[in-house]
């Protein structure tokens, strides 16, 4: 299968790239590094540096889109909103674009998108099916994301929307966040802690995709979280313990709202998802408890 992965150098897309690649698939990464950079994170792919540089006669058999400035960066002002929407909604808008100018179209899109796409629901229970509440512009960011990558299923193409929770593995992610400090043992909880994390080990990540990829009768969207998500309390209780490390300083609301303002408001909220469509479609995950996730990103940390 010939493949175009879009955010290929990323996070996530590295890993993606080399499980790929090991199953004898063809790769094109959209990157804007220099050549040299995208094969020694990639390996053997073929590049673009530009989507306008997609023209009819280029032919793919599918479709990852994983571009996306980080959530977790700078504050959220104006500026760095229109970024975080422009390196996903309108990239993907450009992306269908060309699928609609393809003569050849891909069979399949995989889409990104985030557990953010509920918004805050507290203790409640979501799935697939469940309706998101429309608040905050994380919630918003996800939604439109999702609405553009949809267009192509009018021109016949098999769309996946990935809704990604916290993604754990080593050299990225919500770990290289927040390492430094639990490593000091400046760690603890956000506010009360009672807030769920919906969480996944980047290894089952890229092997959902992967299982996307092959599946033909599956479409829609698809949460991307293990089967067991934890409170936030638990989630910084088991990772100080694996640390051997004290987890005692936890982080006021009111003090993440003042120095981060909306994405403040974003690392406070609460999704607890279940991989309801994934399980029924008979998809196994290997790392399904947070302590076995963390054990596993931990020692790969470790042998970096």
């Amino acid at each position: 299968m010939h493949v175009l992965i879009t955010g290929g150098t990323g996070f996530i897309g590295r890993r993606l790239c080399q499980l790929l690649l090991a199953k004898n698939h063809t790769l094109t990464v959209f990157s804007r590094k220099e050549d040299a950079k995208v094969r020694e994170i990639c390996g053997e792919v073929g590049i673009i540096h530009s989507l306008d540089a997609l023209t009819p006669q280029h032919g793919f058999d599918a479709v990852v889109n994983l571009a996306g400035e980080p959530i977790f960066g700078p504050p959220w002002t104006e500026k760095r909103k229109q970024v975080l929407w422009d390196s996903r909604v309108t990239l993907t808008e450009h992306l269908v674009a060309w699928i609609d100018r393809a003569e050849v179209k891909p069979q399949v899109l995989i889409s990104g998108s985030a557990v953010g796409y509920y918004g805050d629901q507290g203790d409640k229970i979501l799935d697939e099916d469940s309706p998101p509440v429309e608040k905050g512009f994380g919630q918003r960011l996800c939604a439109a994301w999702e609405a553009a990558a949809e267009q192509a299923e009018r021109l016949g193409v098999r769309v996946c929307l990935v809704r990604t929770g916290l993604v754990l593995g080593p050299g990225g992610g919500i770990l290289a966040r927040m390492l430094p400090a639990f490593r000091l043992g400046l760690g603890g909880r956000l506010s009360s802690g009672k807030q769920w994390m919906s969480w996944i080990h980047i290894d089952d990540h890229v092997r959902i995709i992967e299982y996307l990829l092959g599946s033909s009768a599956l479409s829609g969207p698809f949460n991307a979280c293990a089967p067991q998500p934890v409170t936030n309390a638990e989630f910084t209780q088991t990772l100080a313990r694996l640390l051997k490390r004290p987890a005692l300083l936890p982080a006021p609301a009111f003090a993440l709202k003042l120095a981060l303002g909306e994405m403040g408001e974003l690392m406070l909220s609460s999704q607890r998802v279940l991989p309801k469509r994934l399980q029924e479609a008979g998809f196994a995950f290997q790392l399904s408890t947070l302590e076995a996730a963390l054990k596993a990103a931990l020692s790969a940390q470790n042998a970096m």
